[in-house]
């Protein structure tokens, strides 16, 4: 994996880069579409490649791993055969699902045992076996295995925690030195920061993680819960220590905002699963603010769903018409939703690049987050 860091903003710390792996350029900053079980929810592939275009989509190791089980994807010849994605897939470790199963596991030194979400079954992951599947599923960019500490969290446990992150760190490194890539094309491997919401414990794990000297690294342990203030401000405190020269990855993250105020302070890499699932409830993500299209006062309402058209649902049906699609329950609507929500998010952060190469990113930024903090 290569990455360019090809411009940065004057009145922020945005930057614009590319990231080349063997399957292509991702432009930077990106926004991954979360595709949990080799599926972005309710959306074709073709479509997702043709209309949302993304350089990049996220799996989840922990579902992946579960059901379709590594044994079919490697018979498949890995998850870009098994799903027909020809470009880059990221793979998350699996921490996070561990840690929203808190009543289904138990975590100590060797790894975790949890309890399948599926049919009760028993199961461990410990760093070196998290490995092993992500080498099988056959992600261009995999994540160490983790834990994700919940918010808020005590500051001795979370001290614990993030030591035992970088004890696993280490043992995902020395592990994948033993295991060679198995379809062909090479894998980046991303070290995660942890801390909670503990400035020092930040500091330490940023350190930790910079002096691992993996290609990319990533932030983990934010939007689960906390003020996003203290999001930025943990933000900042890690980007200001993860080398300049690599991409920064903020991990579930977030609003359409939460990305542009990320983004101003140096991040390159986020996913988030907020697009699609709030596009089954009905929330629309636009420039101008959201829009609950269930709410009355799109009955009657023929204008195009987004008229800035970032993809061809945007000007093929009209709010009256998706807002009927959901007061009548039917799959269409969820569907039409899902693919302008993924597709303002990908316009959000290729126009962010646009800015960020003009020069002009911080008062685009500022006007955007005004915009986009209205209810329509």
């Amino acid at each position: 994996m290569k990455f360019d860091l090809l411009a940065k903003d004057p009145n922020s710390s945005a930057r614009a880069g590319s990231i080349t792996t063997d399957h292509g350029v991702i432009e930077t900053p990106i926004f991954m579409p979360v595709g949990t079980v080799a599926s972005v929810k309710g959306v074709h592939q073709r479509e997702l490649r043709d209309e949302i275009n993304p350089d990049i989509i996220l799996g989840n190791t922990y579902h992946l791993y579960l059901r379709p089980q590594t044994e079919i994807l490697e018979k498949a010849g890995g998850l870009h055969k098994f799903m027909n994605w020809d470009r880059n897939i990221l793979t998350d470790s699996g921490g996070y699902q561990v840690y929203s199963l808190s009543a289904n596991r138990k975590i100590k030194e060797e790894g975790v045992k949890f309890k399948s979400h599926i049919d009760g079954s028993y199961h461990f992951f410990t760093p070196e076996n998290v490995m092993e599947i992500q080498r099988t599923i056959g992600a261009d960019v995999i994540m160490a295995f983790d834990e994700c500490t919940p918010y808020p969290c005590d500051y001795r446990y979370a001290q614990r925690s993030m030591h035992m992150t970088h004890r696993w760190l280490d043992r995902c490194i020395n592990h994948l030195e033993k295991l060679p890539f198995k379809y062909g094309y090479s894998q980046a491997f991303f070290p995660i920061v942890q801390g909670s919401t503990y400035k020092d414990l930040r500091r330490q794990s940023a350190e930790y993680i910079a002096n691992s000297n993996q290609v990319g690294n990533a932030i983990g342990g934010l939007s689960v819960g906390e003020p996003a203030e203290e999001m930025y401000a943990m933000t900042e405190v890690v980007t200001a220590i993860l080398p300049e020269d690599k991409p920064r990855y903020l991990m579930g993250v977030g609003t359409p905002i939460n990305i542009l105020e990320n983004i101003a302070l140096g991040i390159d890499m986020f996913d988030c699963v907020m697009p699609t699932r709030n596009a089954r409830n009905g929330m629309l993500f636009t420039a101008n603010g959201t829009i609950n299209i269930k709410n009355k006062k799109w009955e009657d309402d023929f204008s195009p769903i987004d008229e800035m058209g970032h993809t061809f649902v945007d000007t093929e049906y009209t709010k009256a018409y998706l807002r009927h699609l959901f007061a009548a329950n039917e799959f269409l609507g969820k569907q039409i939703a899902t693919i302008h929500n993924l597709g303002f998010y990908m316009w959000l952060v290729r126009e962010a690049r646009k800015h960020i190469l003009a020069g002009d990113f911080r008062v685009w930024k500022d006007m955007m987050v005004k915009n986009m903090s209205q209810r329509l």
